[in-house]
């Protein structure tokens, strides 16, 4: 009777066990989901960005077209943000975009005929509520990558992450450049 009551323990010890290592499993994944997620939601507001830029800089430069220099930079960023072969690489050139917009939103200052073109305050209106959505979108994203990295390193899902390959990601952190007030000429 011992026997079979030592069998029945270690059979349920390891149901047990492989439950544990399955919920634990799938917190993992289901948690890596929402940080791909996350992720894929800032690309949706980057390409919202990239498709308002050209009309941005089509608008503005009918009236400053000796700003030619912001424009070039605008539009060179965009198009390495489009074609970067990685996010490092993307989230540089991001940088940079961000960095160049206020550039052209502030040429309307010095521009009166363009503070009144409609077409441009549109444009500009547009690019703040994209700028916010994509902060937002960061937001969320870093929300969702701590609570995946918070899961791969605590104990004892840890030792499941370790056995089954998850990794800690890193959060989306802006550049210097994006934290630098931009130089209005």
């Amino acid at each position: 009777m011992q026997i079979s009551s030592a069998i029945g323990m270690v059979g349920g010890l390891a149901i047990l066990t492989f439950i544990l290592i399955a919920v634990m499993y799938n917190g993992h994944v289901s948690r890596r989901n929402a940080a791909d997620n996350a992720l894929s939601a800032i690309d949706v507001q980057l390409k919202k960005r990239w498709n308002l830029i050209p009309q941005l800089v089509a608008t503005a430069k009918g009236y400053a077209a000796h700003e030619k220099a912001v424009f070039e930079r605008v539009t060179m960023a965009r198009s390495e943000a489009r074609h970067a072969r990685d996010w490092n690489q993307r989230a540089l050139a991001e940088g940079q975009i961000s960095t160049e917009i206020p550039s052209i939103v502030a040429l309307a200052e010095a521009y009166p005929e363009l503070k009144a073109d409609q077409q441009f305050m549109n444009l500009q209106r547009n690019l703040t509520e994209i700028e916010s959505q994509i902060s937002a979108a960061r937001r969320a994203f870093n929300s969702a990558t701590t609570a995946y990295n918070d899961g791969v390193q605590m104990f004892p899902s840890n030792i499941i992450a370790g056995v089954f390959g998850f990794k800690a990601r890193d959060l989306y952190a802006i550049d210097a450049i994006e934290t630098s007030v931009p130089q209005v000429k």
